[in-house]
Formats: C-alpha cells, sequence, structure tokens
C-alpha cells in the first residue's frame, strides 16, 4: 500500500515514514460486512501495513466444539470484506480459532488467503502457526509478525500433528490469604508456560535475524475486568522485547487496557474491539453463564436492539499506530475510537468528547494497573512518550 507520511526528527530533518496501524478484535455479524468498515475504510487503507485480529471464523460450514461459549459461523465472504476494508495482514491466534472445527478453520484460512491477506498465528501444525509475516516497506526496512494466544479452549493450540494457533499458555495459582479465614477470597497469582515462552523467545530472536523490526501480537489478559493486567502478561511482554521485539500488539479483554513502555518499546495491552458484532435476546441476558461474566464488567447492560452488546467501557476504543522508517519504530501511539449501538467503530474527533473520554479513560487504567505510560496529544495520533 506504500503510504508515505514526513516526520520530522529531533534535529529538524525530514524523513519518509512508513505506518503500521493494528485493530481490535474482528468478529462481523451482519447482513453487510462492509458496513463495519463505513468510517475507517480509507484510513486503514492508507497504511503500509494494517493488521486485525480475527474472532471468528469464515466458512461455508462446521460442527461446533462443545468447549466453545461464544461462536458465530460467518459468511465466507468476510474475508474479502476485510481485504476491502484495507486489512493487509490477519492474526487467527486466538481463543475462537477452532470454534467451528478443523475444516472450517482450514476454510477460513482459506478464505483469507485468497483474497490475498496474510494469515500469522494458527496453521496445520505448530511449526506454521509459530512462522511470522514477512513484509518489506517502501524504504527497505523490513518487518516481521508474529502472533500468540494465551486464552486457549482445551487443544485449541497446533502441535507437532494438529491443527491450531501458536500458544502462549499461562498457569493460575490461588494462595489462600486467611488461612484461619475458611472461604476469604484468593490471592491470584499467574506465569507463563515455561516452554511456550521459550518458543516464543526463539521465535522472536530468529525473526529479528531476518528482519529490522518485530512486530508481536498477544491474545491474552482478563476479559472485562477494568485495567488489571495479569502477572504473566507482563512478564511475557518482558520476555519478548528482551528477545528482540520492538512492539506488542493485545487484544482479547474486549475493553481498553494501559500501556506500558518496555525499554523503548510499546506495548498496548487491549486494543479493546473493532468491528465486532454481538446480538443479545432475553433468553441470553437471563442465561447463568452470562450473567457470571456480565459482573466482571463495572457496567453492562444488555441492548436487544443495538448490535453491540458489550459493557459500557467498551464503547471506548483505539487504533495503534507505529512509524517506521530506517529499520526502527520511531514513534508509537494511538487513533481514539468510539463504537456505538451499530458496532461501526468511528474515528474520534481531536477537541471532541469522544476523543478526550478515551484519552481519559487509558491515562486512568493505565495509572490504576502500575503502568508507566504517558501520553501526549499530537498532530497525528494520541503518542506515547518515551518510545525510541
Amino acid at each position: 500500500m506504500a503510504a508515505h507520511h514526513a516526520y520530522a526528527g529531533s534535529g529538524g530533518e525530514r524523513r519518509m515514514t512508513h505506518i503500521l496501524l493494528a485493530t481490535g478484535d474482528l468478529a462481523m455479524d451482519r447482513a453487510d460486512y462492509d458496513e463495519s468498515f463505513v468510517a475507517t475504510r480509507d484510513l486503514l487503507g492508507a497504511a503500509d501495513i494494517t493488521f486485525g485480529q480475527l474472532e471468528t471464523s469464515f466458512a461455508e460450514r462446521g460442527e461446533r466444539l462443545p468447549q466453545v461459549r461464544h461462536a458465530v459461523l460467518a459468511r465466507p465472504d468476510g474475508a474479502a470484506a476485510l481485504a476491502r476494508a484495507g486489512f493487509d495482514v490477519i492474526s487467527m491466534a486466538g481463543n475462537h480459532c477452532m470454534d467451528w472445527g478443523a475444516g472450517a478453520f482450514f476454510e477460513t484460512r482459506a478464505n483469507l488467503e485468497a483474497v490475498g491477506l496474510a494469515v500469522v498465528g494458527a496453521g496445520a501444525t505448530i511449526v506454521e502457526a509459530r512462522r511470522p509475516v514477512l513484509r518489506t516497506l517502501g524504504d527497505g526496512t523490513r518487518v516481521a509478525i508474529l502472533a500468540y494466544s494465551s486464552i486457549l479452549p482445551h487443544s485449541t493450540w497446533a502441535d507437532e500433528r494438529r491443527p491450531g494457533c501458536a500458544p502462549m499458555r499461562a498457569h493460575t495459582i490461588y494462595e489462600q490469604i486467611e488461612h484461619d479465614q475458611p472461604g476469604t477470597p484468593a490471592r491470584v497469582h499467574t506465569y507463563p508456560h515455561r516452554e511456550d515462552l521459550a518458543a516464543m523467545e526463539a521465535d522472536i530472536r530468529a525473526a529479528k535475524a531476518q528482519v529490522d523490526v518485530v512486530i508481536v501480537s498477544h491474545h491474552w489478559g482478563i476479559h472485562f475486568v477494568r485495567a488489571v493486567i495479569a502477572d504473566y502478561q507482563r512478564d511475557v511482554a518482558r520476555a519478548a522485547i528482551a528477545a528482540g521485539a520492538d512492539a506488542i500488539l493485545g487484544g482479547h479483554a474486549h475493553i481498553l487496557k494501559g500501556c506500558e513502555v518496555i525499554d523503548g518499546k510499546p506495548v498496548f495491552y487491549s486494543l479493546c474491539n473493532f468491528a465486532t458484532d454481538l446480538r443479545m435476546d432475553e433468553a441470553h441476558a437471563k442465561s447463568r453463564s452470562w450473567n457470571e461474566i456480565r459482573v466482571l464488567a463495572e457496567e453492562w447492560e444488555p441492548d436487544f436492539e443495538g448490535l453491540y452488546n458489550f459493557p459500557t467501557a467498551a464503547r471506548l476504543s483505539i487504533i495503534a499506530r507505529l512509524e517506521i522508517a530506517g529499520g526502527k519504530l520511531l514513534r508509537a501511539g494511538f487513533l481514539p475510537l468510539h463504537i456505538g449501538r451499530d458496532a461501526v467503530p468511528r474515528l474520534a474527533v481531536p477537541g471532541s468528547a469522544e476523543h478526550a473520554a478515551v484519552v481519559d479513560y487509558m491515562t486512568a487504567v493505565t495509572g490504576e494497573a502500575g503502568l508507566n505510560a504517558r501520553y501526549r496529544a499530537s498532530a497525528d495520533m494520541v503518542e506515547l512518550e518515551g518510545v525510541a
């Protein structure tokens, strides 16, 4: 797509830069998939690389696996809609990749590749799932993208003979705080799966040996709960950057989480949603399974007429924006979005109440999580300070 943007360096020089955009989760469920992108198509299409995380299957048929909680079998033409929307690279590393079985998994991947989209983070074997997508920008900068998932219904991760996604599993232990008080809340600890962590580090080091900039996507974290970052996420983020990652893109939580800058590299812990439709009926609203999840969020009321049945906080979203030139990541930040009842993401205009709401929320949850990112409004994005 080769869109070039001028950037003034610290010494006043001008250089041509390239833009990588990354959105939150993608799961369209409507008659006309193109409607989801009416407000963002020009922006996404103008970027040099546009990345998204797929949360559905684009297939004619499938057999729903019994362990999945929510699964929508989207039509095959959803792949072409993503291509028309401006996407270039799609991660299938997530908890929904095998919702409808191996047949739908392979059909989804084939449909994406047939319209020119590169798929990362999933494959017929673990070797395929761990393989990066490689791209060369107009100035010769080489970029690698890797993708992993920590949110994993059983057997949805690939192995030597089984299809699935690239895993970055984590373990959970519960520490009883008051041993003489049965039933009192426990302290929760999480830590990375040792073999998965080593494999991810090896993948990043191998990619860094081939390219200039390595971008790592992680489907991870605690969904719907405000601000909280699980221990394992910070461990994985530090390990990835130590191995050579230049930026980390997080998904899955369905609300925004804060950012962190580690050794000058940005970590976006959650990009929230992008084109994610979710219908609700009265039976679902009364179900035990939904009400158990509903209490995790600050505010979450069902909307039987709308298409966006997520917590109120999920109306605030972002697109991550990375500026790359000369073999380096120069700047990083985000473009605020607002998502209404129609589930269509729209850019929040600087100076608007919606724009301020996103920046204020990001500032608040970053602080609440004890993260170090600071945000500064600039002409082209809300910039993360300290990225270099």
